[in-house]
């Protein structure tokens, strides 16, 4: 966005500078802020503006919106600061889906001045902040009566709530994300789903170190009968072998008695 603090600038020369080589149907927000109007009427503005939803003219000499070109779609006038009187009756015809209007600084006296804004069906905020009338008796419940279809006024509603932020920069627009607010406390169930997958996951992992651990043991119970099979083998085994061992010998000594006995013989 161009901004221009040079008050002496002409609106017409400033609107142009703001269209930065797009074509006016490109435009949808347009702030020709401390500019100055050569006669006091909107300059520079036309119907080609179609497409514009924001408008902020403040403080730029403004003492009649009678010149405001066809604007279907705007939905925020600011208007602030200016020395506008009245003559508010074209607004309706030109603008007819306005939201939001700021008339805050003006010259407007009289309640009579705004009663035309009752044509205004989709009005729901307006400002009349500094301006004259504002200091009448009875100011906020006369306007609220005279425009029942405005919702807030000078920034509060008819219970003093100050409007929410959201009203202010979307205009009354319902452009908030769709869905059920968040509970504070929905962090805290996050959190106590993450500890219970934890703890079921810890869980788990001791499951499985138990089971690879018995699975272990009945291993090693097995390869231990094993060894004690094959050990109870080799015994037997050994003890067999010193039978035969013992036969051989015990034959070898009868054998040897025997030999003994026929010498003795011979000799005799």
């Amino acid at each position: 966005m161009f901004y221009c603090s040079d008050s002496s600038m002409e609106m017409k020369k400033r609107v142009s500078l703001e269209l930065r080589n797009r074509s006016p149907a490109e435009v949808a927000e347009m702030v020709v802020d401390n500019c100055r109007s050569s006669d006091g009427e909107v300059e520079g503005l036309t119907d080609e503006y179609k497409e514009l939803e924001i408008l902020s003219m403040v403080n730029v000499g403004l003492s009649s919106l009678s010149k405001l070109p066809s604007l279907p779609k705007l939905r925020k006038l600011e208007v602030s600061d200016n020395i506008i009187v009245g003559g508010l009756d074209k607004l309706a015809e030109k603008c007819p889906n306005l939201t939001y209007l700021n008339l805050s600084g003006n010259k407007i006296k009289e309640l009579s001045s705004i009663e035309t804004l009752q044509n205004l069906k989709n009005l729901k905020s307006l400002d009349l902040y500094s301006c004259e009338v504002s200091t009448l008796d009875d100011y906020r419940e006369s306007i609220f009566e005279l425009l029942p279809q405005i919702t807030f006024l000078d920034g509060y509603d008819q219970e003093d709530n100050e409007v929410p932020d959201s009203e202010g920069d979307n205009d009354n627009d319902d452009d908030d994300e769709a869905g059920p607010p968040k509970d504070d406390n929905d962090d805290d169930d996050d959190d106590d789903d993450e500890e219970d997958e934890d703890a079921d996951s810890s869980e788990g992992d001791e499951d499985e170190v138990g089971l690879s651990y018995l699975m272990k043991e009945g291993i090693q119970d097995e390869e231990d009968d094993g060894d004690y099979v094959e050990e109870e083998e080799d015994d037997e085994e050994e003890e067999e072998d010193g039978d035969v061992d013992g036969a051989d010998v015990q034959g070898e000594k009868r054998k040897r008695d025997a030999e003994d006995d026929g010498d003795d013989d011979d000799d005799e």
